[in-house]
């Protein structure tokens, strides 16, 4: 898949009234609202999330009206000149699992090994990705958001979560083969020994590999909220990903980040938008850039942790963040840098093959330390011990020398 020029900006699209429970009764005068925002700072695409169990709440039952909600929120978003990325199991939103009642107390089974469950969610992926494929605004459809945060209450193993993936993103191919195939996962694949889904999974399956970069993780502690390791944190995933991708030229997209309390206070939003855009959009493996996320959470919804009320570019009603005005600056400034020749910091675990040592890449870490320090210069790549010394490798991703750890 080619990279885009100019890189590709959206946001993740939170509904500013309701939140996702909007889905129950949708308002398109609503989103229409919302869309605006988006569009007048210069986004190109939002990442849409319908809510799993609303859609299929029995394994035999597709609801026709709630497939028709989400195409006619497709078709606004094209008003706006917005493309669309659509998330299948929702799954996992802002510390809230929806799960179907199918998969839960009596019916308790694993999403990911048990049969049943798995037949039941390729038949509402192929349903929706043949649905949304109809739409000419849509571009890509992801299996879910951030699935492995399910893992704890839906018991897997490392190979049945690849299985089920694999699975998965052969169905999404087969029905829309037009359109992105994806998977999602947050960060601990890449930090936590022991989380059954690898790395090896985030750059093998799908048609490019997503990450999402959320300094809450334990960097922003590390050197506060403007520090190089924090605000250098979406870059070192990007070439986390890039250095365990056996293709050099996979393209990496940064599905979520945002701008978290309080591990970056208000009066330093604008300044970390910048310097993070600063420093990840050097690398060329990056294709877009989607922002979590579109709207703040209304204060009136309860049980939230307190970080979630305020990640919006726009506030409820519709007044742009410090966060958004940065970035609708940097959108009217950026173009892909091309050419440009680095060196590469080489990484002696291969997380493809060697998972049970990712703390030893973790923030923190010896080797995190010395790339953030390399970082401080200049863009530096990481490189996986065995393809440190191929030159195919090395010069397709822009590499020009190797440094090894001090």
């Amino acid at each position: 898949m080619p990279l885009s020029d100019p890189i590709r900006y959206g946001a993740n699209y939170v509904p500013s009234a309701g939140w996702f429970h909007s889905w129950l009764d949708l308002s398109l005068d609503a989103a229409r609202r919302d869309f605006e925002d988006l569009a007048s700072i210069g986004l190109d695409h939002v990442r849409v999330f319908p809510i799993w169990p609303w859609i299929q709440p029995n394994r035999a039952l597709i609801r026709q009206r709630a497939v028709d909600d989400l195409l006619a929120l497709i078709d606004v978003a094209a008003e706006f000149g917005l493309s669309v990325a659509v998330d299948l199991l929702q799954g996992h939103l802002s510390s809230f699992d929806f799960l179907p009642s199918w998969v839960l107390t009596w019916h308790r089974r694993s999403l990911f090994t048990d049969r049943g469950v798995r037949d039941g969610i390729a038949a509402y992926a192929d349903r929706l990705a043949r649905a949304v494929a109809t739409r000419d605004n849509v571009f890509a459809v992801t299996l879910g958001n951030e699935v492995n945060n399910l893992y704890p209450s839906n018991p897997t193993t490392p190979e049945a979560s690849t299985a089920w993936a694999a699975e998965l993103v052969d169905v999404v191919r087969s029905a829309a083969p037009g359109l992105l195939a994806l998977h999602s996962l947050y960060d601990a694949t890449w930090y936590d020994p022991e989380h059954p889904f690898h790395p090896a999974d985030n750059v093998d399956l799908g048609d490019l590999t997503t990450v999402h970069s959320w300094v809450f993780n334990g960097v922003s502690a590390i050197d506060g909220p403007l520090g190089p390791a924090t605000v250098g944190h979406a870059d070192y995933l990007v070439e986390l990903a890039a250095a365990t991708s056996l293709d050099p030229a996979r393209p990496i997209w940064l599905q979520e980040i945002g701008v978290p309390l309080p591990d970056v206070p208000e009066a330093h939003a604008a300044e970390f938008v910048r310097r993070t855009l600063d420093t990840v959009t050097a690398n060329p493996a990056l294709w877009g850039v989607t922002w979590w996320c579109s709207h703040d959470l209304e204060r009136s919804l309860t049980d939230f942790p307190e970080r979630e009320y305020g990640l919006g570019l726009f506030t409820v009603d519709h007044r742009p963040k410090p966060a958004a005005k940065e970035l609708a600056a940097i959108i009217g400034e950026r173009r892909r840098r091309t050419g440009e020749r680095r060196p590469a910091l080489r990484c002696d675990v291969d997380l493809r093959t060697e998972p049970g040592r990712r703390a030893e890449v973790a923030p923190g870490s010896a080797f995190h330390t010395e790339w953030v320090r390399l970082r401080q210069t200049g863009p530096v790549a990481i490189v996986a011990g065995d393809r440190a010394a191929d030159p195919g490798h090395l010069t397709t991703r822009g590499i020009d020398t190797v440094l090894t750890q001090e």
